[in-house]
């Protein structure tokens, strides 16, 4: 793991995401995630009224280039 220039170690992603934590490591919005996921074009699961994303799957979604993934640029871009 690296560490900033002041020494500090990134924080830790958990292997298992909020929505919160996957809008940060996506860099988008939460309203714009809330809706990829709801349409079903970023891999997650409802849990109760919760969304929760595995880190493993969100990484291999975006190493294929997945339709989804587009979707995210697209957002960052607007």
């Amino acid at each position: 793991m690296s560490c900033d220039r002041q020494g500090t170690p990134p924080p830790r992603i958990p292997d298992v995401m909020t929505i919160d934590d996957l809008a940060a490591y996506l860099q988008v919005s939460k309203s714009s995630l809330y809706k990829l996921a709801q349409d079903g074009k970023v891999p997650g699961q409802k849990v109760g009224r919760h969304w929760r994303f595995l880190r493993t799957t969100i990484d291999a979604w975006l190493a294929t280039g997945s339709p989804g993934a587009s979707a995210i640029d697209q957002q960052v871009e607007q």
